[in-house]
């Protein structure tokens, strides 16, 4: 059994709708498991775990088998290479729980503060705060493009959770918010799991209604300090090898929030809302195209103007317009 030093949630309702199906088969991935330690393998996802897809990461223990964030990949392949006692979610983002379903009866971890988005679908669409017609066109593409299955049965875990999977192999959860509130990686021997902390030239995403600015700086600092051989990313990047190699890349990473800032104030030499620096686009490309794309965009420059605002950098000229002090 899982046991940890630190306490953790279960939710009084523990049988989701989706129990009565049958243990999914074990599925040979080819080429596509590499295996990193005697315990570690990365399940790496269509086109290296581009989005809509990603690399989840499989632990095997003497006693139990534990797979992290199964991917859309994993739901087209049907299954793992081998019987999986439990899942841990990162965080509570459609694509790092799309398997939730297909392991039905496997159990299901997150972090207390990101839980309720594996338990219903209410609480996955509360993470991002999208409103009306956002709000539903991305609830019909979780549940059609990302198979989400409510599993109400989901336990909480906190930071520095500890899940010992027998044979000297354990994952230790490490709470890294900012992207969500209870967005974690796991450090898993010689392999550190970074999760959305992606290390691609996009850099940090921190969009939703559950994201911080602050948090995820903070973060970035703390994951930062991390030693290990491996670092796995779920998406893009996928496997990195080296300390040195990481350093470069999670530094690079970082810089993109100077660079969005920078950029937000040269465009408040003149006066601006919220609204037209949402417009104006400072996060995606203006070719990127999507319902919620707007509201990402909006929530990121919110979070900027509030950092400007406590650093002295703009000035409130008329109410909602904002110009560089």
């Amino acid at each position: 059994m899982l046991v940890s030093s630190k306490s953790v949630t279960r939710p009084s309702e523990v049988v989701p709708s989706s129990r009565h199906r049958a243990t999914p088969p074990l599925v040979d991935w080819g080429a596509n498991q590499v295996k990193l330690t005697d315990s570690v393998s990365v399940l790496v996802g269509a086109d290296n775990g581009r989005y809509p897809s990603g690399n989840s990461v499989l632990v095997e223990g003497a006693a139990e088998t534990v797979l992290i964030d199964p991917s859309v990949t994993v739901v087209h392949k049907g299954g793992a290479p081998v019987t999986i006692d439990a899942v841990l979610n990162s965080h509570g983002h459609e694509d790092h729980i799309a398997g939730n379903g297909l392991f039905a009866h496997s159990r299901i971890h997150a972090h207390h503060d990101d839980v309720e988005a594996a338990r219903s679908l209410d609480g996955l669409l509360e993470v991002y705060g999208f409103e009306s017609d956002a709000r539903d066109d991305f609830a019909k593409m979780v549940l059609d493009e990302f198979y989400f299955e409510p599993r109400p049965d989901a336990e909480g875990f906190g930071d520095g959770y500890v899940f010992d999977l027998g044979g000297g192999v354990r994952v230790e959860a490490m709470h890294l918010p900012g992207h969500t509130r209870g967005h974690s990686g796991f450090i898993i021997d010689d392999v550190f799991f970074l999760s959305d902390i992606d290390l691609t030239g996009f850099g940090p995403y921190y969009g939703d209604a559950w994201s911080d600015l602050e948090q995820f700086e903070a973060s970035l600092v703390k994951a930062r300090s991390v030693e290990a051989r491996w670092y796995v990313t779920f998406h893009h990047k996928g496997i990195i090898e080296g300390r040195d190699l990481y350093l470069e890349m999670i530094d690079g990473f970082h810089a993109v929030i100077n660079r969005r800032h920078r950029a937000m104030l040269d465009y408040l030499e003149t006066p601006h809302s919220v609204e037209e620096m949402a417009l104006h686009r400072f996060v995606y490309r203006p070719h990127v195209d999507g319902g919620h794309i707007t509201e990402v965009e909006h929530r990121s420059a919110f979070l900027h103007v509030q950092r400007m605002l406590m650093r002295g950098e703009v000035t409130e000229v008329e109410p909602g317009l904002f110009k560089r002090s």
